[in-house]
């Protein structure tokens, strides 16, 4: 072969090689590389993302998405005659500002004001959204597509464009949400009031678990391509939606004049969803005028891992693997969007939005203290679960008992504790509760409040024991003398009941020999303590006016001139008032031990009397959090405070993991002096 010859031949397989590098490239899949070896972004095909910041699934605010991807939140893929934006987010992940949950989303670089003209255009299609959760929960199995939100004051959000399929369903619903934008400081009483476009609203949920509505005859399926627009002048917001097949469906909002300021307004469908869980404020009357507005865009997924009980809208209760994102991605617990097209126009009045980034990037990472949110930390000392002892609670927390959380609409004090620990000298139970520093009498008397959910109590115990199962969540605590408590305030579920008792005990100041001491229970909403079960297995009927674990309640105990008054309140349920002489017996004989206490503590020997002026000039204290009743102590050494429960060698670890453990939730608490009761 001559050199020209050769020349040509290696020319040749060089222009094969190239062929074949061309066609490996030129899959159709732009996951990888499209087209070409060049890598294809999906600012490649869209050319407006220098005007947003792009949230990702892990938390991580990317910037603009300019010659950006990440191979699991934001990327191209092509359906085999078009590119698309891919936006994908798992179940559990790190959020981004207070949000219980995980976005991949464009928020705007710019705010506006709803008086001036703004528009946002997209052509989508959901590929997935999660196929585990509680249907009874109203977010579960969604996804927000488009939003509105607000960059100003309580910084919510006058629209969300959800898309939510039930498992088993071809079809799904793509509705939208109006947010009020809550009059007064105090945000934690916003709702949502829903729109169905094709399918349901927001709030049509399963009545019981696996069991869904019906199919929507006019929903949308997964992999189906819809558009939205949205037009914003004048204070007013003009949607339209459409879809090959569907009704096109348009609807008008005024974003400046509120049709919900007076509670008469507030709609059926925000009474039957959002007020059961105190979600029941009123908008301020201009809305969200005054306030700048950004458009946001993407996948902003609304299953979560949360436990229904904090939260029956918002929390999903859905697997998360732990946060294992890979995990959640193959069994299908994430949600994915793909945008064929979107553009904006906004004002040329609009200004930077610096402000929201600044406020919310990291702010899930960030640690709220709870003296932050509860601030009169600064009057109490601590024992924890583990048995420290802590002087200074400011700037404190515990990530094992003592911490706070946000359900969606407002952070909480947690306080959490488990059946076996470290224990105060003269007690079984372990606790994570504050301790009054200020001591005072009956005669001068003082004022403790709480706001709280009980969000678990131990499930192993002993039915016979009349502590199995229950936590205190505030007492009246002697410092002198027998050192006995003029009140405890429990919360007690039996195991398999949905609804648990909330009752109250005066423990008497025992006249001579405090090991007869015996307390005497009194009911506020289901049974008071003596009400047990038969066996160690069997357990009494479930109280029909109980409170459920995660249900909000608030208890007021006010000492003024040695008389306690007490007042429970929990929505949905009767106010309950009471009063106790804390500084003139009623137990000073014998034959004034009530029945119930001849039931209880009269066959274990706790059968004392009390001294006639009871806690007459003794100091006392407040005390409140998780006082775990729930011990593992054997019932043959005490039946009504022993209680047998599981607690795995004291292993805090285990008890946790296997729910042998009490936590309580306060968002509002405070402390003070005695006042005049109110007439009536």
């Amino acid at each position: 072969m001559n050199n020209k010859n050769r020349i040509f031949l290696i020319m040749l397989i060089a222009l094969s090689i190239c062929m074949i590098s061309y066609s490996c490239f030129n899959t159709g899949d732009n996951s990888n590389k499209i087209g070409s070896q060049k890598n294809l972004y999906p600012s490649d095909i869209s050319s407006f993302f220098d005007q947003w910041n792009l949230i990702l699934g892990d938390g991580t605010n990317a910037g603009q998405a300019i010659n950006f991807e990440h191979k699991d939140f934001f990327y191209i893929k092509n359906d085999g005659k078009t590119d698309w934006i891919v936006y994908k987010t798992p179940n559990a992940g790190n959020t981004h500002g207070t949000s219980n949950n995980t976005r991949t989303e464009l928020a705007q670089l710019k705010k506006w004001s709803p008086m001036t003209e703004n528009k946002m255009h997209a052509t989508l299609k959901v590929m997935n959204v999660a196929t585990t959760g509680d249907p009874k929960v109203a977010s579960t199995y969604s996804v927000v597509i488009g939003q509105i939100h607000s960059a100003d004051g309580h910084e919510n959000e006058p629209l969300k464009i959800f898309y939510k399929k039930f498992p088993g369903h071809t079809k799904g619903s793509v509705f939208w949400n109006y947010e009020i934008n809550t009059a007064g400081d105090n945000n934690s009483g916003r709702w949502d009031y829903s729109y169905p476009i094709w399918g349901y609203d927001f709030s049509d949920v399963a009545t019981e678990e696996n069991i869904y509505p019906p199919e929507p005859k006019d929903g949308i399926a997964l992999g189906e391509e819809f558009t939205y627009e949205i037009e914003i002048k004048n204070g007013i917001m003009e949607l339209k939606f459409y879809s090959d097949g569907h009704e096109t469906k348009r609807f008008s909002k005024n974003l400046v004049s509120s049709e919900y300021s007076e509670r008469s307004d507030m709609p059926e469908q925000v009474k039957n969803l959002f007020v059961p869980i105190g979600q029941d404020g009123v908008e301020r009357k201009n809305a969200y005028a005054d306030e700048g507005l950004f458009f946001k865009l993407g996948c902003y997924n609304q299953t979560n891992g949360k436990d229904p009980k904090v939260n029956k809208v918002w929390c999903s209760g859905a697997e998360t693997h732990g946060g294992d994102l890979q995990k959640q991605y193959k069994d299908g617990n994430y949600a994915e969007v793909w945008f064929k097209s979107a553009n904006i126009q906004i004002s040329k009045d609009a200004i930077s939005n610096a402000g929201y980034f600044e406020a919310n990037d990291g702010l899930s990472k960030k640690v709220v203290y709870p003296n932050e949110v509860i601030p009169f930390m600064d009057k109490f000392k601590m024992l924890m679960g583990d048995g420290t002892n802590v002087e200074d609670l400011s700037k404190f927390e515990h990530k094992d008992f003592f911490y706070t959380v946000i359900d969606g609409t407002r952070r909480w004090v947690v306080y959490k504790t488990p059946n076996s620990g470290v224990t105060s000298k003269n007690s079984s139970n372990t606790r994570t509760e504050l301790h009054q520093k200020k001591e005072w009498t009956p005669e001068q008397g003082g004022n403790l409040t709480g706001t709280c959910k009980v969000m678990q109590v131990s499930t192993s115990g002993d039915a016979r024991v009349a502590a199995s199962y229950s936590t205190v969540v505030g007492q009246i605590h002697s410092g002198e003398g027998h050192e006995n408590e003029p009140l405890k305030i429990f919360y007690k579920k039996f195991p398999g009941h949905t609804k648990g008792s909330v009752f109250w005990n005066y423990e008497i100041n025992t006249k001579g020999n405090n090991s007869k001491r015996w307390d005497y229970s009194t009911a506020v909403w289901g049974h008071d303590m003596s009400v047990i079960g038969a066996n160690k297995t069997t357990y009494p009927a479930e109280p029909a006016d109980g409170i459920e674990l995660g249900e909000e309640f608030s208890y007021e105990v006010n000492v003024y001139k040695g008389i306690m008054y007490l007042t429970f309140k929990s929505e949905g349920h009767k106010t309950k008032t009471f009063t106790k002489n804390l500084i003139s017996s009623e137990y000073v004989n014998s034959s004034d031990i009530p029945g119930q206490v001849m039931k209880i503590f009269a066959p274990i020997g706790q059968d004392g009397t009390e001294r006639k002026n009871g806690y007459k000039g003794e100091l006392n204290y407040f005390k409140q959090g998780a006082y775990n009743q729930t011990n593992g102590k054997d019932p043959k050494s005490n039946m009504v405070w022993c209680a047998g429960a599981e607690t795995y060698g004291g292993d805090i670890e285990k008890q946790y993991k296997n729910g042998c453990f009490t936590e309580v939730w306060f968002r509002e608490a405070s402390v003070g002096s005695g006042k005049a009761p109110e007439r009536k």
